[in-house]
């Protein structure tokens, strides 16, 4: 019998460094995804900043914003539910439950990204382009930068699906972090989609002082 056949046997040191290892690998993770996330608050903070003032000139019109916008919000909370649940199934555990959800919260994620780029030939139709009104360059800039983020994010549930698939028992973290970043671009949608239809013209006057 070789040495690791026995520490198998006894399951105590190789167990316990794995489990280490593991929660340091999570923690690590979970450590980056909080900066990354600040970093980002702080990006899209800039944005904001910068398309009030911008929309206080005399030449921004206010957007109306096409209903496919109402359907790719829909799908972005929906696919952070369905992946908060398979955090939750992990640690039941519930692998059937949990590979479910998780797909579900994909394809939630690559419909947002497919009903944005509807949206935008939506608006491309109505005349809205990237390089006319100061409006509708904004719309453009937000929506994509907000768009590449969560596709980014897509790269990160593909390698947590492959874990799930493979060894369920180990996915629990990655999950975890998936809904949380979900969470979080979830939030972000719904502040810019507010930014985009709520602060109009007067509106960005007013919060900048223009006469």
């Amino acid at each position: 019998m070789n040495a690791d056949a026995a520490l198998r046997m006894r399951g105590t040191p190789r167990d316990g460094r794995d489990v280490r290892l593991r929660d340091a690998h999570a923690s690590a993770a979970s450590i980056g995804l909080w900066v990354f996330m600040g970093v980002v608050t702080a990006l899209f903070s800039l944005f904001t900043v910068a398309y009030v003032m911008r929309m206080s000139s005399g030449d921004a019109i206010a957007l109306a914003l096409p209903w496919q916008l109402w359907l790719s919000s829909a799908l972005l909370v929906a696919g952070s539910v369905a992946l908060h649940g398979a955090s939750r199934a992990s640690h039941r555990p519930d692998p059937v439950r949990m590979r479910r959800l998780l797909l579900a919260g994909g394809l939630c994620a690559a419909g947002f990204l497919g009903v944005q780029l509807w949206a935008w030939s939506a608006m491309a139709h109505a005349q809205v382009l990237p390089s006319g009104n100061p409006s509708g360059s904004f719309f453009y800039l937000l929506t994509a930068m907000h768009g590449l983020h969560l596709a980014g994010g897509l790269v990160g549930w593909a390698m947590a699906t492959r874990v799930a698939w493979a060894d369920p028992a180990r996915a629990g973290w990655r999950l975890a972090l998936c809904a949380r970043y979900w969470h979080f671009m979830g939030a972000v949608w719904l502040a810019l989609f507010a930014l985009l239809g709520w602060v109009t013209p007067e509106v960005a006057r007013v919060i900048c002082g223009t006469p």
